[in-house]
């Protein structure tokens, strides 16, 4: 065989093994976005530091409704907005901080039981345990529209971008503002393991504050790791004087005072209250 024979042959059999040509993925199925990407959670099993304790100073204590059932309690605008519970009890109201006077009041139909609320804007959206069905209204509270999702409402906050959402487990649910849809979660962890029962949230100064059913704790959390930062004892803030009151249920801030704000279910009062360290 002639050397420009073999030459020949050694030209097409790279050709032949050359790699197919890769085609733009515009070429394949069009400019689809990309998924979602997820944040990786720690997980409970790793050691994790130990979260810090605190406890509390009563700055003042206001009267409250001993018949409100509270489920979600927001500060906006100078007044409380509060949710209760309850078949044919729940409701939804705005309160005089200062009296604990209702100003207005409005009453769910009685199948629903009325859970978490919150403010976004100049809107504001409740929860109910198990129907499936929120309710948005405008600061007048008509009603501007329901909405539905696939778990159990309990407690819900906004952090100025997204709705947080718990549902009685130990995970927090991201909701769009618009669409009321998922785009996110994390689960709710300290050095224990995963942290259950997560009700009444709110967001206060870049954390998750979360009532822990039926503990008289509050759990701050890392919205982005869903690590307890910290606890909150409030162990004995009613004195046990009213026995006829349920558990610790509503946490409310004020930013503009920076003033935190906590109740519960059938108490008599809403304290006004200020951290401190737990001494060990």
């Amino acid at each position: 065989m002639s050397r420009s024979s073999k030459l020949l042959i050694l030209l097409v059999g790279l050709v032949a093994l050359r790699p197919a040509s890769i085609q733009h993925p515009a070429a394949i199925g069009g400019n689809k976005p990309c998924p979602l990407e997820t944040r990786a959670v720690k997980s409970p099993n790793q050691p994790q530091p130990p979260a810090f304790n605190q406890t509390y100073t009563i700055i003042n204590a206001f009267d409250h409704d001993p018949g409100a059932f509270t489920q979600g309690l927001v500060f906006h605008d100078g007044f409380l907005y509060e949710g209760t519970g309850l078949h044919g009890e729940s409701g939804l109201r705005k309160v005089e901080l200062e009296t604990g006077r209702v100003l207005k009041a409005i009453s769910l139909p009685a199948r629903f039981f009325g859970e978490g609320i919150t403010s976004a804007g100049d809107k504001i959206v409740q929860l109910t345990l198990n129907s499936n069905i929120g309710f948005v209204y405008d600061e007048r509270f008509n009603l501007l529209k329901t909405f539905a999702y696939p778990t159990e409402g309990w407690g819900i906050t906004y952090d100025g971008k997204r709705l947080i959402v718990s549902d009685g487990t130990s995970i927090l649910y991201f909701w769009d503002l618009s669409t009321f849809e998922e785009i996110g979660r994390i689960q709710v962890f300290d050095m224990d393991g995963p942290v259950h029962r997560l009700n009444e949230l709110e967001y206060i100064r870049g954390e998750v504050w979360a009532n822990v059913w039926p503990t008289d704790r509050i759990a701050r959390i890392d919205p982005y790791t869903g690590q307890v930062k910290g606890w909150i004892d409030l162990t004995g803030i009613l004195n046990g004087e009213d026995f006829h009151s349920d558990v610790l249920n509503g946490i409310a801030y004020d930013p503009e005072e920076d003033r935190i704000f906590v109740t519960g279910k059938l108490w008599p009062k809403l304290f006004e209250i200020r951290l401190t360290a737990l001494k060990q």
